[in-house]
């Protein structure tokens, strides 16, 4: 990791880890992958505050696995966003994610560039850049996502957009290494 985000929370090392902190993950990972070596390095650190990790968890799992986006669309907000935070942590992280979600390499390097060629990527884009720069999505972005996404899917979407702002903010700042 650059010198941008310094090491300053280390994973805990696996002679650390209880059965307490096991349980803390258990909303993510089953309890034969709750462990150093499979949580990496970010449950790793996160478990240092196991109270926090299991009040964290089950929201960003939903987000991850049981939102009503469509993986693709979950990819687009959150690669967007973690690219606006800085965070090569989790963007090199969901390279393979967004793949198997059916995006090429085009459509990652539209999401960084900030123009997709797709038109609901824009959109979703454009939702990401106006969250992050004004803290609301922009009236016209919002009607023309009402196109796509129901109230439901653009409720999901603002809170995609910031669970992973919100993340990407804690991995730089913790200086989450890559494994």
């Amino acid at each position: 990791m650059t010198s941008r985000h310094p090491l300053r929370l280390a994973p805990m090392p696996s002679d650390e880890w209880t059965d307490e902190v096991r349980s803390s993950l258990t909303s993510l990972l089953p309890a034969e992958r709750a462990n150093r070596a499979d949580a990496g390095n970010v449950l790793s650190t996160l478990v240092r505050h196991t109270d926090l990790t299991r009040a964290y968890l089950p929201f960003n799992t939903y987000l991850l696995r049981d939102s009503t986006l469509s993986p693709r669309i979950r990819e687009v907000a959150l690669m967007r966003v973690v690219h606006r935070r800085g965070c090569d942590y989790l963007w090199s992280h969901h390279i393979p994610l967004a793949h198997r979600a059916g995006l090429t390499d085009a459509d990652i390097d539209g999401i960084r560039d900030g123009a997709p060629a797709d038109g609901c990527d824009r959109l979703v884009v454009a939702a990401v850049d106006d969250l992050d720069t004004q803290g609301t999505i922009s009236a016209e972005v919002w009607d023309q996502l009402g196109k796509h996404f129901d109230d439901k899917q653009r409720m999901d979407l603002v809170f995609t957009i910031g669970g992973y702002a919100l993340l990407a903010m804690a991995v730089n700042t913790f200086g989450v290494e890559d494994e």
